[in-house]
């Protein structure tokens, strides 16, 4: 780790020093674009619970809302380019952002506004991730994958998504019998101007999944994992924002990558099903209380009224209109 040392504070200048001392250990600000997710599944949920569970500070940008559930997503409706851009600049003129990360951004206008400020911040890495789109129309996955390409990836620094996502993006027309690896969709990924692709999913033998950091000269790192048997929705929202807030917090990219996988990894294997669909990522596992701090109440206790906190007793929801 570098030491940067400057010369003490004059105390005639009216440094506080108190003050300098907190905006040195302050939790770095990462600035997100994504959706609402009303289950919290994915979108800017699971983006501002993972940022702040790996010590970042949230700076959340909302281009539209989903209609959806923990199973699967009915709809989607997207903010004006204009309102997500205002959004935006009104928190950087405020506060230093060391990284950004852009999620579903919803429309082609959008993608224009959030390059556009992209383009005015150039020094802040930006991590971009592409979501499964097989819920939407074909036409548009069509024009908002057009505008993804042409407009964002020649300023982002990592891409992130899952092997199956990828390839059917980057890769439409692979003809060799043998499937593309990571370099590959690394090499396709780098003539749209993007120079590291970290790829989730890849099928392994014996029910195992590999994840690969990969530029086109090398694989910069790999990490294999044992596949889960539930199905999870939100994992590639939570991986690529913990290595955002990771790079933003100066992490080297291959040690955030294997942050970020294992901290994924500590959240499926902590995962919970809220509804009746998929189950999710538990991205506060390190918060929940251990089995053996556990032990309930003894058989010599009486049960606790759990709507009684300290003497109050919450009323039932009666309210008449």
């Amino acid at each position: 780790m570098t030491t940067h040392t400057s010369p003490p504070p004059d105390p005639a200048s009216g440094t506080d020093m108190a003050a300098d001392a907190e905006d040195a250990f302050a939790p770095v600000c990462v600035l997100v674009f994504n959706a609402s997710d009303p289950s919290g599944a994915g979108g800017l949920t699971a983006d501002i619970a993972t940022i702040a569970s790996v010590g970042g500070h949230p700076v959340a940008v909302v281009t539209g809302a989903y209609a959806r559930d923990t199973a699967e997503i009915f709809d989607h409706y997207a903010f004006d380019d204009e309102a997500v851009a205002e959004q935006a600049r009104a928190v950087l003129e405020d506060m230093p952002v060391q990284a950004i990360k852009v999620g579903f951004a919803g429309s082609p206008e959008n993608l224009s506004a959030i390059a556009e400020v992209a383009s005015d911040y150039a020094d802040v890495p930006v991590i971009a991730y592409m979501p499964n789109l097989s819920w939407w129309r074909d036409d548009l996955i069509d024009q908002y994958l057009d505008a993804f390409q042409e407009l964002l990836l020649p300023q982002t620094s990592v891409l992130v998504g899952n092997y199956s996502t990828l390839r059917r993006w980057l890769l439409p027309d692979w003809g060799n019998e043998r499937a593309p690896s990571a370099r590959d969709l690394a090499m396709a990924a780098s003539a749209m101007g993007v120079p590291y692709v970290l790829v989730t999913g890849i099928p392994a033998p014996d029910q195992f999944i590999d994840n690969v950091l990969a530029s086109p000269q090398a694989v910069l790192s790999s990490a294999r994992f044992e596949r889960f048997e539930a199905t999870f929705s939100g994992a590639g929202e939570t991986l690529s924002a913990a290595l955002t807030a990771l790079i933003a917090s100066g992490d080297d990219l291959a040690e955030a990558t294997a942050e970020a996988l294992s901290y994924l990894d500590s959240c499926l294997d902590a995962g919970f099903r809220p509804g009746m669909g998929h189950v999710l990522p538990d991205r506060m596992f390190w918060a929940q209380p251990d089995d053996e701090d556990d032990d309930g109440p003894s058989d010599d206790e009486p049960p606790q009224d759990p709507t009684a906190t300290d003497g109050f007793v919450m009323p039932p929801h009666d309210t008449q209109h």
